[in-house]
């Protein structure tokens, strides 16, 4: 299947700090939670790394990008969240390792991320899904926009957690949770968004969906913080779907952090954010 989008670029090393940051990301990892349910594989779909969690006769079959604003963060890493969904919502998620920047920038993590979407559609006729957070939810966005113009099957709907779909950066929450947001600030920001464009044009849809024609958009269930950075990028693609008729559910608590459902979850708001997510997959399986 052609995707549209453009040729794979060159990229340049990390930096010291940036290989620092990655290895103490993955080294939080301590092996895959135990289940009676959910088996763990490493393996490869479309030649690109992917950590899949398989159920006994799935009903669906998620694919879920992780986030780390585009240059940091592995698949495994996110299994005992996921893991949870797979269980009570019985499906099948794909957790993908898509190319990292600087060394693989804009559009490497989508042709990767499209790489397993065709893997996954050929290889089964399951009801599919794509989710993601931060990052991760912002290519889950970009791949499902792109994927409407396509003749194959479509994503049941998605689920975007902490959603990035605007790396122009004029959220207008970057100023004014500034001093509330505790994990992704304009800073970081600027700085994960020049490593993964390299030149690439901010406001390209494939880049910041937000800016794209979401009118063919599959039903979305999004969430975001109340105290986060990224809270104007959750309002504003749930305003945007909204306008274009598209099915969609968001939260946005008061008090809340960047992606807490994956960093918090023993608290109350990431149980009923688990809870959503779940009803989420069963309505539209």
């Amino acid at each position: 299947m052609q995707w549209p989008f453009p040729a794979l670029r060159s990229g340049h090393e990390a930096s010291a700090p940036l290989h620092a940051r990655r290895q103490g990301a993955n080294n939080l990892f301590q092996g895959f939670p135990d289940s009676n349910r959910v088996t763990f594989t490493e393996t490869t779909l479309g030649d690109v790394p992917c950590v899949i969690l398989d159920v006994t006769e799935p009903i669906a079959t998620l694919i879920y990008f992780h986030g780390g604003g585009y240059r940091l963060g592995r698949a495994a890493s996110w299994s005992s969240f996921c893991r949870a969904i797979a269980e009570r919502a019985n499906v099948r998620i794909v957790i993908v390792d898509y190319a990292l920047a600087p060394e693989h920038p804009f559009p490497a993590a989508l042709h990767d991320a499209a790489a397993v979407y065709d893997a996954v559609v050929e290889g089964d006729s399951l009801p599919l899904f794509l989710g993601g957070d931060s990052a991760g939810g912002g290519l889950a966005a970009s791949l499902a926009n792109a994927s409407a113009s396509l003749a194959h099957q479509q994503p049941n709907g998605v689920i975007l957690l902490s959603p990035w779909v605007d790396l122009t950066l004029s959220s207008a929450s970057f100023l004014t949770n500034a001093e509330r947001d505790q994990f992704f600030p304009l800073l970081s920001a600027e700085e994960a968004a020049e490593s993964y464009l390299q030149g690439a044009n901010p406001a390209d849809p494939l880049v910041s969906p937000i800016y794209g024609d979401l009118s063919l958009f599959p039903p979305a269930l999004i969430f975001a913080g109340g105290d986060e950075t990224l809270l104007d990028d959750g309002l504003r693609l749930r305003a945007s779907l909204e306008e274009h008729g598209i099915d969609v559910t968001a939260y946005f608590p008061d008090g809340m952090q960047h992606v807490w459902p994956t960093l918090f979850p023993d608290l109350d708001e990431s149980k009923i954010a688990v809870d959503e997510i779940i009803d989420f997959l069963l309505r539209f399986s």
